[in-house]
């Protein structure tokens, strides 16, 4: 998500319904004094105002603005950066042509590999550049042609997502998430575990349409306003935080890594999972991790009071009920144009289709909410970013360097599947804690295929690769190994420490909780 258009848009139809919703959305914030805090919020600072700048501070933590800095400081900057990954490229493609053996193709692969990660984790340059990269280095080290690396950037998958993005702008635009915040509030009693609940189930909500990200952001504000108490700010704001990794895995389209996932068995051709039976799949799975958080972040809280009545001038607007009926018709249709096999075929309609053309429908005047400015504030920069994945995956599968990998993996092959599921998940959980989520997931679906493909059968290595995807959402331990977190942590001036331990807990009962059920309960729906 970039930048939350706060200004209504030129000259649509709709304009009194979203300036009725915007209306009824401007509540005040409470004016208690931080006890234990790093940042005080200004007592006469609006929830709108709030929420802008939380917004605007939060995507400064997913891409650092550049434009504060010289001339002269950003070019530094990008020398430094671009020396470091290009060293570290040149060193990893050495080592593998003259230690490991590897051919010239394999051994450029692995260099420009360790070159994008670098820079992916130093942000020299920004998330988009580094992500066309591939469209240049890969054919000219002849490890694709050009025709094959640039059309991974047109995957089906990516226009799924694009139909999810659109569907955010609409949802943010008009406020949608402070109704849905406001509707839990009054679900649940107005107790800090009330509240942890209420803000742990409207993540998931949210989810169904939003990417973890995005949900992060637009709760932030809501989970800052109630209480200046940091015993209790902490947990709600750690209940934004895990509520939405924990709502990255209810859709396909919640979290990056499980677009990159889907595009990968397209691209492996093999069957891949619908919107409703992923929802299926995944929806006990959120539900126990979410009582999980609840329970771990409710723990001694009984003996702290609560007022809320932030949310007392919220009501819900026409154009609210709109979109809510577009969301519930999309899912309606989603459910439809899924298969019960032998029972049903479903519609036969292509998904990536259907939710792109309900993206689409909120640009149409009268029907939707958005105009084209409004596109700006679709991160392109992501998409970039799943073509790049989607490249490297193809790049791998071609120049077969799982192979490379094969003899590490055999020395598992005599373990029981349940024991090799379980330490795949671990190793996914430790390895967010150096790499992005996507990333991660980018490179290692590709090795882990081909390097089990001699000692799994059938659905074995879709379960693997699906386990890690999942467990790659379920790094709650670190700031920096998931957005949510990431954006948490800084605007939410949380300590590293608090997190590390609330997070540890939540994370091996994921851990535990994948492994159970990618075995047991997943398996007949692949």
């Amino acid at each position: 998500m970039s930048e939350k258009q706060s200004s209504a848009p030129k000259n649509t139809d709709s304009q009194e319904e979203l300036n009725d919703a915007k209306q009824h959305s401007n509540i005040q914030n409470e004016e208690p004094q931080a006890q234990d805090s790093r940042e005080t919020i200004p007592t006469n600072e609006s929830l709108d105002e709030l929420e802008d700048r939380i917004t605007q501070e939060a995507m400064e933590v997913l891409e650092p603005p550049t434009e504060k800095l010289t001339t002269e400081q950003r070019f530094t900057k990008i020398a430094i950066g671009l020396g470091v990954a290009v060293a570290m490229g040149i060193v990893a493609a050495l080592l593998s042509k003259f230690y490991l053996g590897a051919s010239f193709k394999v051994s450029a692969l692995i260099g420009i590999i360790l070159l994008l990660v670098t820079l992916w984790t130093n942000k020299a340059l920004p998330l988009g550049v580094v992500s066309l990269l591939p469209i240049i280095l890969f054919p000219s080290f002849g490890i694709l042609d050009t025709a094959s690396a640039t059309a991974n950037y047109g995957n089906p998958i990516i226009f799924l997502f694009l139909g999810g993005f659109m569907l955010a702008a609409a949802t943010e635009k008009i406020d949608l998430h402070r109704v849905i915040a406001k509707k839990f509030l009054g679900l649940f009693p107005a107790t800090p575990k009330g509240v942890i609940s209420a803000l742990g189930f409207a993540s998931v909500v949210l989810g169904t349409t939003l990417s973890n990200s995005t949900v992060a952001i637009l709760l932030l504000p809501i989970a800052l306003s109630i209480t200046q108490d940091y015993f209790l700010k902490l947990r709600f704001l750690l209940a934004v935080a895990f509520g939405a990794s924990i709502s990255g895995i209810s859709t396909p389209i919640g979290s990056p890594s499980n677009l990159i996932f889907l595009g990968f068995l397209e691209k492996l051709g093999f069957e891949g999972i619908s919107f409703t039976t992923w929802i299926f799949m995944m929806v006990p799975l959120t539900v126990l991790m979410l009582y999980a958080m609840i329970y771990l972040l409710s723990y001694k809280t009984k003996e702290h009071s609560l007022e809320i009545n932030m949310f007392d001038s919220v009501e819900i607007t026409f154009a609210h009920k709109r979109l809510l009926c577009f969301i519930g018709a999309l899912l309606v249709l989603l459910l439809l144009n899924s298969p019960i096999k032998p029972f049903y075929n479903g519609l036969g309609l292509n998904e990536n289709i259907i939710l792109l053309a309900f993206g689409l429908l909120m640009f149409v005047p009268k029907v939707g909410f958005l105009d084209w400015d409004d596109s700006k504030s679709i991160p392109y920069e992501l998409i970039f970013l799943f073509g790049a994945g989607f490249c490297i995956a193809t790049a791998f599968t071609q120049s077969e360097l799982g192979g490379a990998f094969e003899g590490f993996f055999k020395q598992f092959s005599g373990l029981p599947f349940l024991i090799f599921l379980f330490l795949a998940c671990i190793s996914a959980i430790i390895a967010t804690g150096f790499l992005s989520t996507t990333a991660l997931i980018a490179i290692l679906l590709p090795i882990v295929y081909t390097a089990t493909q001699s000692f799994l059968a059938n659905k074995e290595p879709t379960i693997v690769m699906l386990a890690i995807t999942i467990c790659a959402s379920f790094s709650f331990m670190i700031p920096i190994s998931t957005p949510p977190n990431a954006i948490v942590f800084e605007k939410g001036n949380i300590k590293a420490w608090d997190m590390i331990r609330f997070g540890a807990i939540l994370s091996i009962v994921g851990i535990f909780a994948v492994t159970l059920f990618a075995f047991a309960y997943w398996r007949w729906f692949i």
